[in-house]
């Protein structure tokens, strides 16, 4: 996915949303003590906290950028329960955050994707905590809902939150 929106290119091909782009993913490395900053924009994809992100600039949404993270595989016989439980969560959760959880059809990994506006006052810390606090949302989804046992599973996917704890 290139980033290149309508408006007219500079000498070094980029234009103005993409070198925000690229200014907020530096600033991101920043923040996060990730020394090569370059090879990220290469791969558009870190580590965080176990979890794979990819970083994304999109043509159809020149105006923001695209923060990509997969949580992990479902366990097998889980999928219309997950499916269920991710549908709910988008509803009464993502949709503020302008974020949606959903199943990779290919390979059956639960990845949540989250439009961030590329306005002023998004800088690195910014998005460092933001993929702090969605990491936080990918080990319980992994811990509880996607790897756990079936007692477990079965329990918070009934509605039963027993298994919670505070």
């Amino acid at each position: 996915m290139d980033a290149h929106d309508d408006a007219e290119p500079d000498a070094d091909g980029t234009d103005a949303n993409h070198r925000r782009y690229q200014e907020l993913v530096r600033a991101l490395c920043d923040a996060l003590d990730i020394p090569d900053a370059e090879a990220i924009l290469v791969r558009r994809e870190l580590e965080y906290e176990t979890f794979s992100v990819m970083l994304m600039h999109v043509t159809n949404d020149p105006g923001a950028m695209y923060v990509q993270f997969d949580y992990g595989v479902t366990t097998a016989g889980r999928t219309l329960s997950i499916l269920r439980l991710m549908l709910e969560s988008n509803v009464l959760v993502y949709a503020q955050d302008q974020a949606q959880l959903g199943l990779d059809p290919d390979t059956g990994s639960t990845q949540l994707i989250v439009r961030v506006p590329m306005t002023d006052d998004i800088d690195g810390p910014w998005l460092a905590d933001t993929l702090k606090h969605y990491a936080e949302h990918g080990r319980y989804w992994r811990d509880h809902l996607l790897q756990s046992p079936d007692e477990m599973f079965e329990a918070i996917s009934s509605g039963n939150y027993l298994w919670l704890r505070a």
